[in-house]
């Protein structure tokens, strides 16, 4: 029997429960969370043997094959090196850390201790995504050398700014935090990894809206469509000091030319990805298909005038599950990697999501000081991890 365990259950950490297969032996059995109040009624869905606790160091000293973690960003270096030396598996939430050397520490004790690290870059397992990378693996646009992102964020408001993810403290920064996907997809379909980033943005709307008093307690993250425009909605973070529009162009090892931009205040939500090759361009209508409405891929394959639909069009089929399906896949990946199966083709490695966390915190770094490019550096295996010995 596996048993599994989550620290930080809520939110995000409720990926964790779809590890929860006793018919197959696998059992998610314990939970840590600051707010254990909140997920007691876990014993009812899990029995009464169910452990909770506020701290994560006891869970740790449970009887655990493997553990989630789905804490806030600035504690993933800390969470996931305690688990190593307490020698579980590890399912950690993208992105690995909030600094480049926080990655570091973290590749260098996984190195140092053989522990199984798997990364929870899940737009990877996309039905959408994937769909783009079988058109320009099969060589549908000949050979790739742009690839552009849009991202829009109609809940900015709801997710990013009444809560840590305002503070760069916490996050660094949304281009990182939030980017870290979308990087992390730019590097898979273009083959490479960035060598050089300019970044640009600007904190333009949030800094002006009504912010709560710090005694006041954050208001619970409700993503609302009627939260629109920002101005209509109050409840802020006392402190905000990240961009809510950014954007980064991508000089990538292979001469791919990449670019990512996005804003948190729109009135729409997706992500829009135009891949750029010598024989043409493929670009997504839609990043996840639902039960009412298929996503597609479009094609441009031929010279022509404006053709808005493109020359073919891919439907995406629906699939069962959060985040367009993709949740479902890359839980299910880890639960068979732990048992000793190896790791899918799609699955991230650990260096990709360094690379990721590199990209975005550099690419914060120029917005921050007078849009210099900055070189991403060569990841550093002498960093000292705190748990060597």
């Amino acid at each position: 029997m596996l048993k599994i365990g989550v620290i930080g259950a809520e939110r995000r950490g409720k990926i964790a429960r779809l590890a929860h297969q006793p018919e197959n032996g696998i059992h998610l059995v314990a939970a840590s969370t600051l707010h254990p109040e909140r997920i007691a009624g876990m014993k009812e869905i899990y029995g009464p043997d169910f452990f909770i606790t506020g701290d994560y160091r006891e869970l740790l000293r449970q009887p655990l094959d493997a553990v989630f973690i789905c804490t806030p960003d600035y504690l993933h270096e800390e969470h996931t090196l305690a688990a190593m030396e307490a020698g579980k598996a590890i399912y950690l939430e993208k992105p690995m850390a909030i600094s480049v050397e926080g990655c570091d520490r973290i590749l260098a004790a996984a190195k140092a201790r053989g522990t199984l690290l798997y990364l929870g870059h899940n737009m990877r397992f996309s039905p959408v995504m994937q769909k783009m990378k079988a058109l320009i693996d099969a060589g549908t646009i000949g050979e790739v050398q742009s690839i552009w992102c849009r991202h829009f964020i109609s809940y900015g408001g709801d997710a990013y700014f009444k809560d840590w993810h305002s503070e760069r403290r916490h996050s660094h920064g949304l281009l990182l935090q939030k980017g870290a996907h979308d990087i992390d997809v730019i590097h898979w379909l273009a083959g490479a990894y960035t060598r050089r980033v300019v970044g640009m943005g600007k904190l333009s709307v949030y800094d002006k809206l009504p912010r709560r008093h710090p005694d006041t307690p954050q208001p619970p993250v409700v993503k609302n469509n009627d939260h629109w425009p920002p101005a209509t909605t109050t409840g802020y973070s006392p402190n905000i000091d990240v961009e809510d529009s950014s954007m980064i162009l991508m000089q990538l090892a292979n001469g791919v030319q990449a670019c990512y931009l996005q804003s948190h205040y729109t009135p729409d939500d997706v992500r829009n990805y135009t891949i750029i090759g010598t024989e043409g361009r493929i670009e997504n209508y839609g990043d996840r298909s639902t039960e009412e409405r298929e996503a597609a891929i479009h094609v441009w394959n031929r010279r022509s005038g404006y053709q808005e639909q493109g020359h073919v069009i891919h439907k995406v089929p629906y699939l069962a599950g959060a985040h367009g399906g993709s949740d479902p896949r890359i839980v299910q990946e880890f639960l068979d990697v732990i048992q000793g199966k190896p790791a899918s083709k799609e699955a991230a490695t650990p260096l990709d999501a360094r690379m990721s966390v590199a990209t975005g915190y550099h690419g914060t770094e120029s917005l921050r000081n007078g849009n210099c490019p900055c070189d991403i550096p060569p990841v550093n295996l002498t960093c000292k991890s705190g748990i060597e010995g």
